[in-house]
């Protein structure tokens, strides 16, 4: 079903504007917790929304040397969440160390793994900045499928791209690598720092397995309204 492929970001600052928005909200099943919430409440949310049965995000984006981010992505499948996320810039052998660790991790507390995927480039990131800020020489197309490539030669099971990468990403990458798109806006919501957006029927077709989308849901006058009419409208769609 459509409503299943929308992640909703838990982009709160404490435990019970969570807990209150997850109630507002009780049709959404998948929730995306980030590095805002995780830092102000430790695992005490993902323990709420699985006794809940959601499904979980964690988009703590780990970024460090290997021997680091396999502790912490280790540590992290413990929790027993859905998708996890490190950046692809991390490079070969840190991807390659935290695959491993989240097996490990997941296997030691009794649980299933994750799916690990790479940030391939940061959704709020223009073809400008990468060129003059980052110093990248590589147009911004080509920038993101290298990433991605890399992520499912290291043993990853998908990424986090622009929706406006999704279809070059899904005709290049294994079928059940998974896409996971930030940056989805309906015509009817602001953009706001989404440099690479496009609506949620268009990111599905170009083929998206999942849409994030927030504030559009979550900063609507009635957030159920909302989410109703992003999940009317892939039906449409579809």
């Amino acid at each position: 079903m459509n409503d299943e492929k929308i992640i909703v970001p838990l982009d709160v600052p404490d435990l019970e504007s969570a807990i209150a928005l997850v109630d507002k909200l009780p049709q959404v099943t998948f929730w995306k917790v980030g590095l805002e919430l995780f830092t102000s409440t430790g695992p005490k949310i993902l323990e709420i929304l699985k006794s809940q049965e959601k499904r979980i995000f964690l988009d703590l984006k780990f970024h460090d040397i290997p021997n680091t981010v396999a502790a912490a992505c280790r540590a992290a499948a413990g929790y027993g969440v859905d998708l996890l996320t490190i950046h692809a810039t991390c490079g070969n052998d840190a991807l390659k160390a935290a695959a491993e660790a989240v097996q490990i991790g997941a296997e030691k507390a009794g649980t299933k793994p994750p799916k690990l995927i790479a940030i391939t480039l940061l959704t709020s990131i223009s073809a400008r900045q990468l060129a003059f800020d980052l110093k990248i020489p590589l147009e911004l197309p080509e920038f993101a499928l290298e990433m991605a490539l890399l992520a499912q030669n290291s043993g990853l099971n998908g990424v986090v791209c622009s929706p406006q990468e999704v279809q070059q990403l899904r005709a290049s990458c294994e079928k059940d690598f998974l896409l996971v798109c930030p940056g989805v806006r309906p015509t009817w919501a602001e953009k706001g720092d989404q440099k690479r957006s496009l609506t949620p029927s268009q990111a599905i077709t170009a083929g998206a397995d999942y849409l994030v989308i927030g504030r559009p849901i979550t900063a609507a006058a009635v957030p159920e309204l909302a989410w109703n009419q992003i999940v009317e409208e892939l039906k449409i769609g579809s």
